[in-house]
């Protein structure tokens, strides 16, 4: 069980020789999902050794260009790759209206078909859930609706210790129904549940926010996660251009890191102006320690740590 997270872009709207616009590929106990889509990102995909047919959904933040423009190709060379299954696609509103024009000129014949999932950018809540996984809505402060994504392993089912089973001689029913979380009454006595049962591992956490001035609530939202993606378009220098334009600097980044206790913070969402990052990074490592580029092509993983029983 682990959580691994690989960067396709970083860069911020303007087109660079080098730099892509944004997009991420999450993948949690190999369930692939994508996180943005900026321009060339199936091509970003192919690079990095990723099957655009292990997608189990799409995630947009918001419906400017360098966040969602490499969507469309996409969606048109799954169907050439013969995709059947539904791809649901999580984005704000009126992304309905862009992706049924899109369909009606160009895909109207794909052998799969394209489920949008309207996203309330103003709401924290639960958008996507199966057995292992959560996803939640993150309300963030950019020019237009925009929603960063936090990405949870739910929590592993109970364990029940090798060394209570031998102490109490628990049988196999007892046993069952120990892991449901139940106490176990043996020879007249209560055995509470937590004396013989433990977790196997703590659940892991992704945060990705992507375009947005600091937010203090944000870092409630994202408390305590294992790593946080947030972009940092600016150097603490252009605090005042950064608010303007509905972006953050390093300083902003690094203070929700810190504000949120994250265990790590990933920038990114670099503007064109900048060619060295590591002063971007040195800055923001001044407020946060623990602070790296979200350096294109580069993926990072998160791995559980499980209890030695």
């Amino acid at each position: 069980m682990s959580i691994a997270v690989t960067i396709l872009g970083n860069s911020s709207a303007k087109p660079t020789a080098k730099g892509h616009p944004s997009a991420q590929v999450v993948n949690i106990n190999e369930q692939l999902f994508l996180v943005d889509a900026g321009e060339g990102v199936q091509r970003r995909m192919a690079q990095c050794g990723i099957s655009p047919l292990k997608l189990r959904a799409v995630f947009i933040s918001h419906l400017h260009g360098d966040h969602v423009f490499g969507l469309f190709p996409l969606l048109s060379t799954l169907g050439l790759y013969g995709r059947r299954t539904p791809l649901k696609i999580y984005a704000p509103r009126p992304f309905g209206e862009i992706l049924e024009a899109h369909l009606r000129f160009f895909d109207k014949d794909l052998p799969y078909t394209p489920e949008w999932v309207e996203v309330d950018t103003t709401k924290h809540q639960i958008i996507f859930e199966n057995d292992t996984t959560e996803v939640w809505s993150l309300p963030l402060r950019h020019r237009i609706p925009t929603a960063g994504y936090l990405f949870r392993q739910k929590e592993p089912p109970l364990n029940v210790s090798k060394f209570a089973i031998e102490r109490y001689s628990l049988s196999l029913a007892q046993i069952v129904a120990a892991k449901r979380g139940e106490d176990i009454e043996q020879n007249g006595e209560i055995i509470p549940n937590d004396r013989i049962t433990y977790r196997p591992y703590p659940p892991l956490a992704y945060a990705y926010c992507s375009d947005t001035n600091y937010s203090a609530r944000l870092a409630t939202m994202v408390e305590g996660v294992d790593l946080l993606y947030h972009e940092a378009t600016y150097e603490a220098a252009e605090r005042k251009t950064a608010k303007e334009r509905g972006h953050s600097t390093t300083a902003d980044a690094a203070n929700v890191a810190a504000k949120a206790g994250v265990g790590r913070l990933l920038i990114g969402h670099f503007s064109s102006r900048y060619r060295d990052l590591e002063p971007l990074l040195n800055e923001a490592r001044e407020i946060f320690p623990q602070s790296d580029i979200a350096r294109e092509g580069e993926t990072f993983v998160l791995e559980e740590k499980r209890e030695k029983q």
